[in-house]
């Protein structure tokens, strides 16, 4: 029985969600005998949720996962019952949930985030903000942060009086039903993730609903949409040397609109190949990640500011780079610097379901997974900027410069000769396939030989020819080496 809900507010929560799910943006653990279980220490974490994107705080739980059993401090229950009132204002929406499971009480914290206030401690006036899975104190200036970006949550909350729901993505409703684990009425569970609003018993859909689940969201929102342009070359040109090769736009819900995408991009995409310097083998790999692009991709219809009209998010394809931009500015605490470890939803509604939908990673990994798989790819760093009010992500390739320094025969040679290389030549060769081009000081520096052993080496492999040497001059500091062309 531990797959059926042990909750009646929240149907995803089930004892193996409470014993095995990872802590993250919406779920947090307290358990008895640690130091931060006081009631004014739980009220922080709610107050980090509250200002956040709301969420579940499991008291009774310990950080493996063990149930224990609230019944053991009984004469303090009150405290705990009663700390959504002794220490938070202003008056706030979480609901106390007292449940039993094999016999051992705990209680449910659960929290609703508010899209237009701030909470703080009554006691002290400390304001707190939950990144990922850790709570943040906030100073003033965050603060003042928090409050502007508020303004602009608004907009996902607001109601659209003329929605048709035969717009609605009946298939995807069931899926998503299915994914939390929900056996009422669909409207019911809409409603519950505060993506319906409900007015003399009728429901009304909000944006954030339409933008998640209508087959056809630019009817009521326009520019609710992803456009993709690929250019021929590295540049975007205009009149007789317009340059634009393909211009595609989608138009669905975001969850279709990422499978769209994912299956697009994957066939648009060029490979190159990639020296494996463990085997000695050439692999053929896309010019980039797909966890670095379907990030990126995911992030910009995730956080995106909606309330800007006419701005659809652009994908520019250019041969060596690929850009993804969206309306912005970057949300609430995150800048450019500090973007691989802060997080704040800009849609909290749609960052929610998108996260019950497996589309967004927890813990704030989907921007470390950019950059950690680019690294991993051997290419250069993501780079974040933020330009006349958006946000632009680009990732770079190697598949030009791979493509002119290296042949198909050259790549079959050291395959070939890789079990006869020692250290030094195995990694001049990588380094020269990494970076297209070395003179020997940089050699010797990367790889830590002194100039002459590597100046010996590289004139075995001209001898070869599988490198050769760029320089009139006998002996030349500056001397280029690069792979051996056609």
């Amino acid at each position: 029985m531990t797959n059926e809900p042990v909750s009646t507010i929240n149907s995803i929560i089930t004892k193996r969600y409470l014993e095995k799910q990872p802590e993250n943006q919406y779920f947090e653990r307290k358990g008895l005998g640690e130091k931060d279980i006081k009631p004014s220490k739980i009220a922080e974490e709610l107050i980090g949720m509250l200002n956040a994107d709301g969420g579940v705080l499991a008291f009774g739980v310990s950080d493996k996962g063990e149930i224990q059993d609230l019944n053991t401090i009984t004469d303090k229950l009150d405290d705990y019952r009663k700390l959504v009132f002794d220490f938070i204002i202003p008056p706030c929406n979480i609901r106390l949930e007292e449940i039993l499971i094999d016999g051992k009480l705990i209680f449910l914290f659960h929290v609703e985030q508010d899209v237009e206030r701030i909470y703080c401690r009554k006691d002290n006036e400390k304001f707190f903000l939950r990144v990922a899975d850790s709570n943040r104190e906030l100073n003033q200036e965050q603060i003042k942060k928090l409050e502007y970006d508020k303004n602009i949550r608004r907009f996902e909350d607001e109601v659209v009086p003329d929605f048709d729901t035969d717009d609605l993505d009946q298939e995807l409703l069931a899926s998503y039903k299915a994914k939390v684990n929900f056996s009422g009425d669909i409207y019911d569970l809409l409603y519950r993730r505060n993506l319906l609003a409900k007015k003399e018993g009728v429901y009304q859909f909000k944006k954030s609903a339409i933008l998640l689940f209508s087959t056809t969201p630019d009817r009521y929102i326009p520019s609710a949409s992803v456009r993709y342009v690929r250019y021929e070359g590295t540049e975007a040109k205009v009149g007789a040397e317009h340059n634009v090769v393909k211009d595609v736009r989608f138009e669905n819900n975001i969850p279709s609109i990422i499978d769209a995408l994912t299956s697009f991009l994957r066939t648009s995409l060029r490979d190159y190949y990639f020296l494996d310097i463990t085997i000695g083998k050439f692999r053929k790999v896309p010019e980039y990640p797909e966890e670095a692009w379907l990030e990126g991709v995911v992030n910009a219809l995730c956080h995106r500011s909606y309330n800007v009209q006419g701005n659809e998010i652009y994908i520019k394809h250019f041969d060596d780079r690929l850009e993804i931009s969206n309306s912005g500015p970057l949300p609430a605490q995150v800048t450019v610097e500090n973007i691989k470890t802060e997080r704040y939803a800009r849609n909290p509604r749609i960052a929610r379901v998108l996260e019950d939908l497996g589309y967004v990673r927890q813990l704030n990994e989907g921007v470390a997974r950019i950059y950690e798989s680019m690294e991993r790819s051997l290419l250069a760093q993501p780079q974040y900027r933020v330009q006349s009010n958006n946000v632009y992500l680009t990732l770079r390739n190697r598949v030009s410069s791979h493509e002119k320094t290296i042949s198909t025969a050259l790549m079959t040679a050291i395959e070939e000769g890789w079990k006869g290389y020692n250290e030094t030549q195995k990694a001049i060769l990588f380094y020269l396939f990494r970076n297209g081009s070395a003179v020997i000081s940089e050699l010797a520096t990367s790889i830590d030989i002194n100039q002459n052993s590597i100046r010996s080496y590289l004139n075995a492999f001209v001898e070869q020819n599988i490198i050769e040497r760029h320089s009139e001059k006998q002996r030349d500091p500056n001397a280029k080496y690069t792979f051996k062309k056609n």
